[in-house]
């Protein structure tokens, strides 16, 4: 909700709810009241006591920046501020794993070379082995990152994004591309900005051409995958190529591109295809794959006896809010139970 937004509903100007955020000023009891109807929060929340870690739009990589709105991108920021509150909550109670990106010095402009260099480092740091990375969402959970699908109704071109300006690294993947080859690019893409932009100026269209050619080198080294990539547009090798990496048709042929194995007139060409084809791609490979990471911390909270409900209490954070966060991180398919 935009500040007139809410302005309107409780009954005050734009100016008084940017006083009321910064903490210039303090709304009279029945303002409050009306504050905690509109936004759906308890009194406590609003309370004075531990400030809530702000997300600025300047530190978060967005995947489609020039077509995002400003609203949008403030929308799914704040969003983003609530899921680290909830992750200190639950962090209290459970030991979740320890941040671990590879610790590089990266020059201000990079190489093709620094590129690829931070990509291996990534995979030799988590210990990634040769071949297929099995899961690039449950390996980023793994150390530390927290990776969670856009609430539904985003904006529809709020695509991914991430940032590392709070305590933790976030990582926000589209609800909607319930496809395992694209999601899986999309994850490594924004695990390319954690890792070699972190100081980075977002939007410019040369960091998102940087953080694809991480990805693809994440998963598809060069070493392993040149020899493999066909030479010429052969849809049946990029199929097989396609099963084997679990990576999209155009993610293979922009790597083969890429690697100097597709001409230009190929190359596009294949794009040409690829476009008459359109979204899903042929040949599945199932569904995205989902977050783990807070869904498992609050089973394992309720499985030791904490009460979920008291918990999110006394940290002042609304059950509904942390329902949300907690099903955009959690796995989407339905667990089977057998009495």
């Amino acid at each position: 909700m935009t500040k007139s937004a809410l302005a309107r509903e409780v009954g005050v100007t734009p100016t008084a709810i940017s006083q009321f955020e910064k903490a210039e000023t303090r709304p009279t009891q029945g303002v409050l009241a009306q504050l905690c109807l509109q936004l759906g929060f308890p009194r406590d929340f609003f309370s004075s006591g531990r400030p809530l870690t702000m997300l600025p739009a300047s530190g978060a990589h967005f995947r489609s920046l020039r077509s995002t709105t400003a609203a949008a991108r403030e929308q799914a920021l704040a969003f983003g501020e609530l899921c680290l509150e909830l992750v200190d909550l639950i962090g209290a109670y459970v030991d979740l794993p320890p941040v671990l990106l590879p610790d590089l010095e990266l020059p201000d402009e990079l190489t093709e070379d620094d590129i690829v260099e931070a990509a291996r480092s990534t995979r030799e740091t988590w210990k990634v082995a040769s071949g297929p990375v099995p899961s690039v969402v449950q390996a980023m959970e793994a150390h530390g990152v927290v990776v969670l699908r856009l609430p539904a109704g985003t904006d529809s071109a709020v695509d991914a994004f991430s940032t590392y300006t709070g305590r933790r690294p976030l990582v926000f993947l589209s609800p909607v591309k319930d496809d395992k080859a694209r999601s899986r690019f999309d994850a490594a893409h924004e695990l390319g900005h954690l890792v070699i932009h972190p100081d980075t100026e977002p939007g410019s269209k040369l960091v998102e051409n940087q953080a694809n050619r991480f990805a693809s080198e994440f998963l598809m080294p060069r070493e392993e995958i040149v020899d493999d990539l066909p030479r010429r547009i052969d849809w049946p090798a990029f199929h097989e190529l396609k099963r084997h990496w679990g990576v999209s048709l155009r993610a293979l042929v922009y790597r083969a591109h890429a690697l100097g194995r597709l001409s230009d007139a190929s190359y596009r060409r294949a794009n040409q295809q690829l476009a008459v084809w359109g979204n899903p791609e042929r040949g599945p490979l199932g569904p995205a794959e989902s977050p783990q990471l807070l869904g498992l911390a609050r089973q394992v909270m309720t499985d030791s006896g904490f009460d979920f409900d008291s918990v999110l209490a006394a940290g002042r954070v609304a059950p509904d809010v942390a329902e949300a966060v907690i099903h955009a991180a959690s796995e989407k398919r339905p667990r089977l139970a057998i009495a």
